[in-house]
């Protein structure tokens, strides 16, 4: 499978060694604003074609599939570009900045039969999928709450995505749709999330605490900030027994099962720094001629994202494009 990359930030350089892995993924192309970067990440990767533009990258002939690591805010006018192309689509989250651009990017992707997915690689970790199979088992019977946090201090506060509404910044969608997603795994959709938190001058939220309650009576809460370190700890709990994920709850290499009849550690092995799951699934859907992947299914991400409007809506942080409030959650 031949990918492109689009954009040469951090995730980029993350990601890159992880295809590196795959024994069927190659990499042949790279673009960025700026050929020299461009180039740069190229050589330092092995791929031979590098591209001083996101439309060149996109049109690239070699190219099979494009990951866009891309700002948010960027990514559904990127995701389009894609899609004019002829080109599949590995698309990092949150997919877009609000459900009505998601809703329109996935409408694209199936109006013209090509493959979509967000990069929520937390959903293809083994572990991840392995605590969602042991619940189903009913082993721990019936899930009443779930928590989990995510909180990091930028090294550079000053960083463009993390402050710019131009480009999406916003601690919900880059580091709270972790909680989230881990939630909406173990209980699905709530009945109601009220949210509180802290929102800078420039009207981005900083920080978000969430408590979602369920018709059944189970709840979640879960909390997300750029300003401060947190545990990054992840619980699922039944009537029978829980499961304790340590640190980093959203990668995680091991997670304990706690019941009656004791303690169990379970490791499932990661390879990589974890991007290589989610890129065997990509692999896994376009060889089996998919458009939609069921591990990390568009609905889903169009789901989520409801969701998360709703929780910026709580703390009155909108973003470019937003509609009005009211008339979305109403």
């Amino acid at each position: 499978m031949r990918w492109g990359i689009m954009a040469t930030g951090e995730i980029a350089h993350s990601f890159a060694p992880d295809l590196a892995l795959i024994p069927d993924a190659q990499l042949v192309a790279v673009g960025s604003r700026s050929m020299q970067t461009a180039r740069a990440f190229a050589d330092q990767y092995g791929a031979r074609n590098a591209h001083g533009s996101y439309t060149e990258l996109a049109n690239d002939p070699d190219v099979d599939v494009v990951y866009i690591a891309t700002p948010h805010g960027l990514h559904h006018d990127h995701i389009l570009m894609c899609f004019d192309a002829g080109k599949h689509v590995l698309c990092e989250k949150a997919l877009t900045l609000n459900a009505r651009t998601t809703a329109h990017a996935i409408g694209e992707a199936r109006r013209r039969g090509l493959f979509l997915m967000e990069a929520m690689w937390m959903r293809c970790n083994p572990n991840i999928r392995a605590m969602q199979e042991l619940v189903a088992t009913g082993e721990l019977g019936d899930i009443q709450a779930v928590g989990a946090d995510f909180g990091f201090l930028a090294a550079n506060a000053d960083k463009a995505r993390l402050v710019d509404p131009a480009l999406g910044a916003s601690a919900i969608l880059d580091i709270g749709i972790y909680p989230l997603t881990f939630a909406w795994l173990f209980l699905g959709q709530p009945e109601r999330i009220i949210s509180v938190g802290a929102v800078s001058e420039r009207g981005v939220d900083l920080a978000c605490a969430s408590v979602l309650s369920y018709d059944d009576g189970a709840h979640a809460t879960l909390s997300c900030t750029n300003t401060a370190v947190t545990p990054g700890h992840a619980f699922v709990a039944g009537s029978l027994g829980r499961i304790e994920v340590p640190r980093p709850f959203h990668r995680p290499d091991e997670f304990v099962v706690r019941t009656s009849d004791g303690d169990t550690v379970h490791r499932h092995p990661v390879t990589g720094r974890g991007y290589t799951h989610e890129i065997e699934e990509v692999h896994r859907c376009l060889r089996a001629g998919l458009t939609e992947s069921a591990v990390i299914p568009l609905d889903d991400s169009l789901a989520l994202m409801r969701l998360m409007d709703w929780m910026r809506s709580d703390l009155g942080c909108t973003l470019p494009g937003d509609e009005d409030w009211s008339a979305r959650l109403g």
